[in-house]
């Protein structure tokens, strides 16, 4: 008797949750979205953290916005990435507007693999760096078959979105475990919310990224140490140029810039987030439906991409 009372409640909690979790996943991702809207309140990155930021992948679209957002808020700055002129271009940009910072400069290509990292760390070893922003990604050129990807492509995306993600945070959060406080940024994707075929390996480096900054977040949260883990979705950056469609600014496909300026002001406020206001919009109602659907939609539209980009190819 005690025992069909016992597995009766069981399922009823099972069909509860069943029925409500999506509707609790769509609330939590409503006030993330809200609190973009109405929180105007800023951080003191500086303040809070320390004077450095590392920002990878830093000369094109969210990473060159987003560290000349945080040279706005008075950080200093060390830019990486594999394109010593592009560099220095960024770095005379960003010194030109922000002349009382100053900007060091790390020659690196991510997608070479684990020989690269002890480089940087000497480069790093006497800067307290206070907060890193793992931003450098790779995806496909366009919406790909999973057989049609070159290996070597392959082997770029998971060095890049998985290596430098993980080898980075590995080389940094020691000594800012030792200050007592740091910020680790992870620039995920709206990718990672279901399986995304077309994009299949790109999507699940993003899904890799939002594992492991939930599961840092939780070793260290005793640490000071914030872990932010952003989910930005379309974007009007070179990384998109396979659609004509996403290479036009608007509210829903922002330009780097205004993404960026967005994204910075939830740091130390939000651990999850979009980063900008109508992506948390689009979020909310993305999640609503089951992952299959997610994933069948997914597929649709990045077969939409396909069409376009072989379209554009046959005009040029």
């Amino acid at each position: 008797m005690l025992l069909d009372i016992a597995l009766s409640a069981l399922a009823l909690v099972v069909a509860c949750w069943i029925l409500f979790e999506p509707i609790l996943r769509a609330g939590r991702t409503f006030w993330g979205a809200a609190r973009l809207i109405f929180d105007s309140n800023t951080v003191d990155l500086k303040a809070r953290y320390g004077e450095w930021a590392v920002v990878t992948g830093s000369t094109d679209g969210i990473g060159k916005a987003y560290a000349k957002e945080l040279a706005v808020r008075g950080m200093s700055l060390v830019l990486i990435s594999r394109n010593f002129d592009r560099l220095e271009n960024t770095r005379k940009e960003i010194l030109a507007t922000n002349p009382n910072v100053e900007v060091k400069v790390i020659v690196a290509d991510f997608s070479k693999g684990k020989d690269i990292y002890e480089k940087i760390s000497i480069q790093l070893q006497d800067l307290p760096v206070a907060i890193l922003v793992n931003n450098v990604g790779k995806q496909y050129e366009y919406p790909m078959y999973l057989g049609e990807v070159p290996e070597t492509e392959l082997w770029d995306i998971i060095n890049v979105n998985v290596g430098a993600t993980t080898l980075m945070t590995r080389m940094l959060i020691g000594a800012m475990e030792k200050r007592g406080r740091g910020a680790i940024v992870n620039v995920s994707s709206g990718s990672e919310l279901q399986p995304l075929p077309l994009m299949t390996v790109y999507a699940a480096t993003k899904i890799y990224v939002k594992s492991f900054s939930e599961a840092l977040r939780a070793e260290y949260s005793r640490s000071g140490i914030t872990v932010q883990h952003l989910v930005p979705f379309f974007i009007n950056t070179k990384m998109n140029a396979f659609s004509a469609k996403l290479q036009v600014s608007s509210v829903m496909v922002p330009d780097a810039t205004t993404y960026a300026r967005n994204a910075v002001a939830t740091l130390g406020k939000l651990d999850s987030s979009t980063g900008y206001w109508a992506h948390g919009i689009q979020q909310f109602f993305t999640v609503i439906p089951p992952v299959w659907v997610r994933t069948k939609i997914g597929q649709l539209i990045n077969q939409t991409f396909r069409e376009d980009y072989f379209k554009g190819k046959t005009v040029s």
